[in-house]
């Protein structure tokens, strides 16, 4: 066993090989490009499987998380994030040494694009599907039209097509649920590329759909008219994503170690060094509607069990983590050994971290533990 001596993020290297590999296989069964979101791992080491696996092209979600991986080789990226004017110093840099793709989701936006671009990039305009955070919706005609007619009046934009992401699928319980979410999504994108290659007479352009989520990409086996996919999440998995039913539990591929610090045998809760600065305070709800934090397993040499029965992190403040069991899994642990979590939301756990340790005790690196 690793020799843990803090909260430590453990990173199982074969189950993201193969995450990786699965969604390679599915992405070439429908003739998809893939475009994977490296805003879960931010890692230039786990960066490298996926150009094993032959990826060439990447979706981030911040400027400095595209100059952080074009700096290391990656010469396609598309920054899903929506474009704002302060980025616009940045985003000339980077497209004089990348092919860059931006994501456009209101008039003003796209103005300062035309003003003060100095390098040609590609623009996707983002439409929502039902997520409702951000795009333009599908019957904003006026504001969609004209947005095209200003990207194509200038040399500098190349419009690429329309981008989604349903996001609404976190809300998903089971296949038949994000399925439908998925369709939903895919007809909306359908819908709005026929209508303005219709209207604005552009049936000559090659224009793309792109389409984000995990679980619509995990789950789903429908994909007409996709031109490209960007999942992300899939790489480690989480327990949200087998509440939402993306996945199971043994295709999660990191988990946090904690040392065990406290017991209280009154109110049969297990105290560990790990509390929110680690895991983030993302939670999901148990049957009976009590939050649950992280999963609990037991630690080996290389890997780690199933989830222990009746044991969830139930609180969290800053370090502390608050485990509660059931009678007779208290004494599964004893104070001194090291635990492990299977987070809720991997990507802001790896975030939290900044780093990932691997069976043999690598450590590899993660954007926020650099300096960029």
């Amino acid at each position: 066993m690793l020799s843990i001596k803090k909260p430590t993020l453990l990173l199982d290297e074969t189950k993201c090989k193969n995450n990786i590999q699965r969604l390679v296989e599915k992405a070439t069964k429908y003739d998809l490009r893939l475009r994977p979101h490296f805003k879960t791992h931010q890692s230039i080491a786990i960066g490298e499987w996926f150009r094993s696996a032959g990826i060439a092209s990447i979706t981030v979600s911040s400027l400095k998380m595209a100059t952080y991986f074009a700096k290391n080789g990656w010469a396609d990226i598309t920054i899903a994030f929506p474009f704002y004017a302060q980025q616009i110093e940045g985003i000339n840099q980077l497209a004089s040494e990348i092919d860059l793709n931006v994501a456009i989701v209101n008039p003003e936006s796209l103005k300062v694009l035309k003003e003060k671009l100095d390098y040609a990039i590609g623009v996707y305009i983002k439409i929502d599907v039902g997520t409702h955070r951000t795009g333009l919706r599908p019957e904003d005609d006026e504001v969609i039209t004209q947005t095209i007619q200003e990207i194509f009046r200038n040399p500098m934009l190349i419009f690429k097509g329309f981008m989604g992401h349903a996001g609404h699928s976190y809300r998903a319980r089971g296949e038949e649920e994000i399925n439908k979410v998925h369709q939903e999504g895919l007809e909306i994108l359908q819908q709005v590329k026929a209508t303005y290659i219709e209207k604005l007479s552009l049936h000559d352009e090659p224009l793309e759909i792109s389409l984000g989520d995990t679980p619509g990409f995990s789950v789903a086996e429908n994909f007409p008219e996709v031109d490209e996919v960007r999942p992300g999440n899939l790489a480690f998995y989480d327990v949200m994503q087998t509440q939402i039913g993306s996945c199971d539990f043994d295709q999660i591929a990191v988990a946090m170690a904690c040392p065990v610090v406290a017991k209280h045998a009154d109110r049969h809760e297990i105290i560990i060094h790990g509390g929110a600065v680690h895991f983030s305070k993302d939670y999901i709800l148990d049957g009976e509607g009590n939050k649950n934090f992280g999963q609990v397993v037991n630690l080996r040499e290389d890997g780690w069990s199933d989830p222990i029965p009746d044991m969830q992190v139930v609180r969290l403040s800053q370090e502390h983590g608050v485990i509660k069991t059931s009678p007779e899994a208290f004494d599964t642990f004893q104070i001194g050994d090291v635990l492990g979590v299977l987070p809720i939301h991997s990507c802001l756990t790896a975030d939290a971290m900044k780093s990932y340790t691997t069976f043999d005790g690598r450590v590899l690196d993660h954007l926020e533990g650099q300096v960029v």
